[in-house]
């Protein structure tokens, strides 16, 4: 498991250490380190995480997953009364696409297959679930939500191993938090020392 402990490090690192006296690019050395942490256990073990005849059913699984939680959000949003309107709605989506792919590559391709290795199928799918989420601590909601969206996205990526369509279902799904709450909700967001930071 020695990417799904140096992928840790470096963001924790960054988010705990780094990022409270860097610029705001600096952002982009952490999140290339983590994408070429991924690429090289990918180049180690074969697995790219792009399996054609998973495609399909990979986006049928991702789009209900992702229908549900959007779903909840809009109806938690409108009952907290935070459903709000955001104008850069497709903007913000076309960034969140590559920035889901990202985190998808390492989450299945790195945390669930190392920690099925270390595991079996079935723990390594909650250890890489609760690996993902600690990534997002201090921020309550969001460590809760990234947990609660690992555990579903590992378990579709396990049975059907393509990364597009948990990329698109990371995207939206984020996209619809922010829709459905605030900052007092979400935290804006946030993880490591910036979280605290509001």
């Amino acid at each position: 498991m020695r990417f799904s402990l140096a992928i840790p490090a470096v963001v924790l690192f960054y988010t705990w250490a780094i990022e409270p006296i860097a610029p705001r690019w600096a952002a982009a050395v952490p999140t290339l380190a983590v994408i070429a942490l991924s690429i090289w256990r990918a180049l180690r073990s074969g697995e790219w995480g792009v399996r054609p005849s998973a495609f399909l059913p990979a986006l049928l699984w991702a789009a209900t997953a992702t229908a549900v939680a959007t779903l909840a959000m809009y109806l938690a949003g409108s009952l907290l009364g935070t459903w709000h309107d955001r104008r850069d709605g497709w903007s913000r989506l076309g960034v969140l696409i590559p920035w889901g792919l990202g985190q998808q590559f390492a989450l299945q391709t790195v945390f669930l297959r190392e920690a099925q290795a270390a595991l079996s199928k079935s723990s390594g799918r909650w250890l890489a679930a609760l690996l993902f989420a600690a990534l997002h601590l201090p921020n309550p909601f969001l460590t809760a939500a990234t947990a609660l969206g690992a555990l579903a996205w590992c378990w579709i990526y396990d049975r059907h191993p393509n990364l597009l369509p948990l990329a698109l279902s990371n995207a939206v799904v984020t996209l619809a938090i922010l829709y459905a709450f605030d900052e007092t909700v979400t935290g804006g967001l946030r993880v490591g020392a910036a979280y605290w930071s509001r």
